[in-house]
């Protein structure tokens, strides 16, 4: 069967490009909206509060337990210098800018895990939904719930998000990407946390997680008419997966000169001494506590109706995995 697939151009993709056809885009969100709108792709890439939120309504897309993108999120809050936020703690009260839509997989888990570890309150704070450094309206290819009476507006027209937060009007900012103001070097703009890297090894050594932001998702129908292509989709990007793990193990040898950052080479070694050899699983069993520690996020943002069970979410003829 020819499928037609959409993700992005990741290490752990890059086998995809080589061998099939796979699309891209520019940026995520026209993946998505190319996939939730247009319906052009059998297979794609797809964030797993977009998915849930179709979830709530009936979508004509299954979710496999392949995780193209893991990001830790302590690194994607940024807050104006000048707001006086010194600490989790200063957060309350504040306006407070996000991309596209309340609750982005990366602001799903940036709130959830300043909820758990700070006792941050989303529900204290004004928040501004815009384009991050070109302005935009909310994504339109989505329902966007958020829990009666909170306080979320739009971004004027002609703002952008990154303005917004470098001139001070808003106070801090959720963002899965980094803002062109940071890029630029504004010193009016900081990370909530400087040292987020050491934060985020911290987070993962205690809890285990490594946050997950997308699932793959599959055509419903064509899993109708053929039992045996989740698996197939599935042993595809896992083979894809274990090549980029295989990138990396040979390139110990020649110090990861491949990618001729400098001391990528230790970076490679810690993360296998962390990781073990395999940094990225998919599968249900080895996600578990990560995807139960989402979905209870996501409800508790008031992002679904109910707090769903990993067996609703993804392919039944996976769920072993």
């Amino acid at each position: 069967m020819d499928l037609r697939i959409g993700c992005f151009p990741y290490d752990t993709t890059r086998q995809l490009f080589e061998t099939t056809t796979v699309e891209t885009a520019d940026t995520l969100p026209e993946i998505f909206e190319r996939t939730i709108r247009g319906g052009e792709y059998d297979v794609a890439e797809l964030g797993l509060t977009f998915y849930l939120r179709l979830l709530e309504g009936g979508t004509p897309f299954v979710a496999l337990p392949i995780f193209p993108n893991r990001v830790f999120r302590h690194s994607c809050v940024f807050v104006n210098t000048h707001a006086g936020i010194a600490g989790p703690g200063d957060l309350t009260g504040r306006t407070i800018g996000e991309f596209g839509t309340y609750g982005q997989d990366s602001g799903v888990w940036a709130k959830g895990i300043l909820m758990d570890e700070y006792g941050f309150k989303p529900e204290e704070n004004r928040w501004v939904i815009g384009g991050l450094d070109r302005p935009s309206a909310p994504f339109g290819f989505i329902p966007h719930p958020h829990p009666a009476g909170l306080d979320v507006t739009q971004a004027g027209d002609g703002r952008t998000l990154s303005d917004l937060l470098d001139a001070g009007e808003i106070d801090a900012l959720f963002s899965a990407n980094v803002p062109q103001c940071v890029l630029d070097g504004s010193p009016n703009v900081a990370r909530l946390f400087p040292d987020y890297v050491a934060r985020e090894r911290d987070y993962h050594r205690r809890t285990g997680i490594f946050p997950i932001m997308h699932a793959v998702v599959v055509r419903r129908d064509l899993l109708a008419d053929d039992p045996g292509l989740a698996r197939s989709v599935y042993a595809m990007f896992e083979a894809a997966k274990d090549a980029a793990a295989e990138r990396y193990r040979r390139g110990q040898r020649l110090y990861q000169v491949q990618t001729m950052v400098p001391w990528a080479d230790a970076l490679v070694d810690e993360t296998l001494a962390e990781f073990g050899e395999n940094w990225w699983p998919y599968g249900i069993s080895a996600n578990r506590a990560t995807l139960e520690t989402y979905l209870r996020y996501h409800h508790e943002q008031g992002l679904s109706s109910r707090r769903r069970q990993v067996e609703e979410v993804f392919a039944p003829e996976l769920l072993g995995t």
